[in-house]
């Protein structure tokens, strides 16, 4: 198999759903309902959830499709969640093609997908970079034929205080979670249109629905990813065109070694990477990937997981102030920035471990790192 594609010599010819209804209290509603107007209508109400339910179950079901044989491009799929996914991919019988910055990465991770069985390809690409999208999409045509799915899953992360993030950090930020999904996106849908289909996936964050202290560059920029998603997914539907908007909370995918850190850089990794390491505040990347790829079958209009995360996002739509106290409470308790001009350095993750961010609590993140090519 080819492990590699040199983009310069071709040319232009060449889950489950979280947001399921909560059965017990739903019916706890009817029953009071029910027994203020003393008839027997919560079984009428009943009967009628239940078709509401079943009718909703049909739609899902009629809207999925197999992944088998279809061409997938994965950014950011060289490590990480993003590999995880592509591997999840190849095991559905997908092609494949993953691309990333990094060319070790790159050919670690088609080694690790063609130990699957499956069929994979390995892009060089900068998705912030319009001209190497383009090129990089007329390279899977020019090997797959075309594009069926896209999953934009690049990503940056810079954690810190907001008085030591600078202009710079925000344009990161939103270069690689707006403007490289929206590269991507005006470069496949060509493609997609001529099919009369196309599937497309967003991995945004819990990030993208809260605002989260610490992570302000990271958050803003998720919100503008959340935004033309669902735009995209109102816009497209008439074409056949489907688009998945995916809202994970922390999973374990072994990549804080790789965030940027600014402040007291010890500190705010060892909080962040402990937090990203716990069961239960943290999803396993390989049940997150399960079910953004179940989310990508039925075309579901958005995933937010794990179920803590879901929790968080509803408690935001309902009582917003108390979200914003939450919020405002965690950012007085996160590290404060160093006096003075120190901490507007950046230092990676990796740059940033201290004898808080290697214990025994943080082994889980660790060991995904080496899973997952971290």
């Amino acid at each position: 198999m080819r492990r590699k594609i040199e983009l310069e010599e071709l040319d232009d010819e060449e889950l489950d759903d979280e947001s399921e209804l909560d059965d017990d209290e739903l019916a706890e509603a009817l029953r009071e309902l029910d027994d203020e107007r003393g008839g027997h209508g919560f079984l009428w109400a009943a009967a009628a959830v239940g078709a509401f339910v079943a009718a909703r179950a049909a739609l899902r079901n009629r809207r999925a499709i197999s992944l088998r044989a279809k061409s997938v491009i994965v950014t950011g799929g060289s490590r990480g969640l993003g590999l995880v996914l592509a591997r999840e991919l190849v095991r559905e019988g997908a092609r494949v093609a993953i691309c990333a910055r990094d060319e070790e990465e790159l050919e670690r991770a088609v080694e690790d997908l063609d130990a699957l069985g499956g069929e994979a390809i390995a892009l060089e690409c900068d998705v912030t970079d319009r001209v190497q999208v383009e090129a990089m999409v007329r390279a899977v045509r020019h090997r797959f034929g075309g594009v069926d799915v896209l999953i934009n899953n690049a990503g940056v992360i810079q954690v810190g205080p907001a008085e030591r993030m600078g202009l710079e950090d925000y344009e990161e930020a939103m270069l690689t979670h707006f403007w490289a999904p929206l590269y991507t996106t005006m470069a496949v849908l060509p493609l997609m249109r001529a099919r009369g289909a196309g599937r497309i996936v967003n991995i945004s964050s819990i990030g993208g629905k809260i605002g989260l202290p610490h992570l302000l560059p990271y958050s803003a920029s998720k919100f503008a990813l959340v935004g033309l998603s669902e735009g995209l997914r109102a816009t497209l539907a008439k074409e056949r065109i489907v688009v998945t908007t995916v809202c994970p909370g922390l999973m374990r995918t072994g990549s804080p070694g790789h965030v940027a850190v600014k402040g007291d850089h010890a500190a705010e990794y060892a909080w962040f990477k402990t937090a990203d390491s716990l069961p239960g505040f943290s999803a396993s990347a390989e049940r997150a990937a399960r079910r953004i790829v179940d989310a990508l079958r039925h075309g579901d209009a958005e995933l937010v997981m794990p179920g803590l995360a879901w929790l968080q996002v509803k408690l935001h739509a309902l009582f917003p102030e108390l979200s914003a106290d939450i919020a405002a409470a965690l950012e007085r308790a996160l590290p404060a920035a160093p006096a003075g001009d120190e901490g507007y350095t950046r230092r990676s993750g990796a740059e940033s471990e201290s004898e808080w961010s290697e214990s025994a609590v943080t082994g889980l993140t660790d060991q995904a790192a080496a899973e997952n090519n971290e």
